[in-house]
């Protein structure tokens, strides 16, 4: 009499677990070309992200030993779904909040709000309270570069205190070489007041995964 076959369940790096496929297909292009080769043009990296029977592999390089993908897909990640980067925005537009409020002229503000968006300008002044620069900086192009770094470096500082699955599994979906990989000292005080305003901000809406 033979044995039955034994059952075969879904290991880590199989074709089908969630976490493999999330992790590939969400990462931003340029983490795939650092670690496959920075040559690869756009569409080739956006091809290979769509390719399902790829995403083990890739996933495999994106995480190393630092990410479990045991729990990636089992609940949303840190941000609720939602794009880091818009995040960084939302986080660096209350840290210059001051600015903002600042900006009367119509022709700088077009300007700011083309860089930064609509939500942004409006989150920031909103939340005007907990601003935390307290320089005023007139010229549009800077102060949105401003906001773009100390919100990167907010997010990145804010991920710190989560484990190296649910912080990777954010900023691998922002470029490489943000702000957000090596917040400064003075970003570390604030960054959780400023990231809860953010994802309970998220948590208004429908999340994305």
């Amino acid at each position: 009499m033979s044995l039955p076959m034994p059952i075969q369940t879904a290991r880590p790096d199989g074709p089908h677990f969630p976490g493999a496929s999330e992790l590939a297909a969400s990462a931003h292009p340029t983490r795939l070309a650092a670690r496959l080769d920075p040559a690869l043009s756009a569409e080739t990296l956006v091809k290979l992200q769509k390719c399902s029977r790829l995403h083990p592999r890739l996933a495999e390089l994106l995480g190393n030993d630092d990410v479990d993908l045991n729990h990636i897909g089992c609940r949303p990640d840190l941000l609720r779904g939602h794009d880091p980067y818009r995040a960084a925005l939302l986080a660096g537009s209350i840290w210059h909040a001051r600015s903002l409020v600042a900006f009367v002229s119509q022709p700088e503000l077009a300007i700011l709000v083309k860089r930064i968006g609509v939500e942004a300008h409006a989150f920031g002044i909103r939340h005007l309270l907990h601003a935390v620069d307290k320089r005023l900086i007139s010229d549009p192009e800077k102060l949105a570069q401003q906001i773009e770094y100390d919100g990167h470096a907010c997010l990145g500082a804010w991920l710190q205190d989560s484990s190296a699955t649910e912080r990777n599994r954010v900023l691998l979906r922002l470029p490489e070489g943000t702000a957000a990989e090596t917040p400064a000292p003075e970003h570390w005080t604030d960054a959780g007041q400023l990231l809860s305003l953010v994802v309970a901000h998220f948590e208004t809406e429908t999340p994305v995964k």
